[in-house]
């Protein structure tokens, strides 16, 4: 199965965050991708938002689930996110797009076009950090689906 990570910002090159997001892309045994843009015209508010979600959908796979990362999403444990993916891959599905918006978060027509909105709680994280969070969860996921002893109940 393919994982694209579809991020706004660039995260650096020699980052801790960079670093730990290679750890887990490079142990899990689904394919992960991880797509930066960035959104370069002077925009604000609402237009920044709508621009920013143009933008992460047009790198979404043809036919690929979409899942949204957005504070106003279901708050799902590990075991339950993996039993989503598993249940998609069982179903054939070989594209699934994960998007995390910008600082302003998502325009309702990104929310509109998910297939699953997934907030990682209400707090709020740095953008980066949250990637990493989100590539751990990718791992955990691949090992609750393989069994693996990783994820502790």
């Amino acid at each position: 199965m393919d994982l694209t990570v579809i991020a706004i910002g660039k995260m650096k090159k020699n980052s801790p965050e960079k670093e730990l997001i290679d750890t887990y892309v490079k142990q899990c045994g689904w394919n992960i991708q991880i797509v930066e843009l960035e959104e370069k015209r002077n925009l604000t508010g609402l237009a920044l938002k709508k621009a920013e979600g143009e933008l992460l959908l047009k790198h979404v796979p043809e036919d690929a689930k979409i899942v949204v990362l957005d504070e106003r999403g279901a708050n799902i444990s590990s075991r339950q996110f993996a039993e989503k993916l598993v249940c998609w891959q069982d179903y054939g599905v070989r594209n699934i797009a994960l998007l995390i918006g910008g600082a302003d978060g998502h325009c309702d027509k990104i929310r509109e076009k998910a297939d699953l909105v997934l907030s990682f709680g209400k707090m709020t994280l740095p953008h980066m950090l949250m990637r990493v969070v989100l590539c751990e969860q990718l791992y955990r996921a691949y090992t609750i689906s393989i069994g693996h002893p990783y994820h502790k109940d």
